[in-house]
């Protein structure tokens, strides 16, 4: 099972992780995408959340994504966590907006 939730900036970020930990999802599993990659791994680090890696994407993927552009790193990132193609695609256009996808997760592939 997974949630996703949209938000706009950090401080709504930190009020749905808390949520989302409210019911069951343990930080770990919550991960927190932005379009700028440094903007996503300083909220990560900030709300000590997942970040999406090796343990996720598999060693393949994860260094593919080395190679990948942003947008399609995004897209590879979103289906590890258990979304499907179509919710990577839509998801990602909502980050090219500038604002901020949460995906509690408890089903990793």
């Amino acid at each position: 099972m997974y949630k996703i939730e949209v938000v706009e900036n950090g401080v709504q970020a930190t009020d749905t992780i808390g949520m989302l930990q409210s019911q069951g999802f343990n930080k770990e599993n919550i991960y927190i995408f932005a379009h700028d990659k440094d903007r996503s791994e300083h909220l990560s680090d900030a709300t000590d959340t997942g970040e999406v890696g090796m343990k996720e994407q598999g060693l393949f993927d994860s260094v593919g994504n080395v190679f990948k552009k942003r947008g399609d790193e995004l897209r590879s990132k979103f289906e590890s966590v258990g979304l499907t193609t179509v919710e990577a695609e839509q998801y990602e256009k909502v980050l090219d907006e500038g604002k901020l996808v949460i995906v509690g997760t408890d089903e990793l592939k």
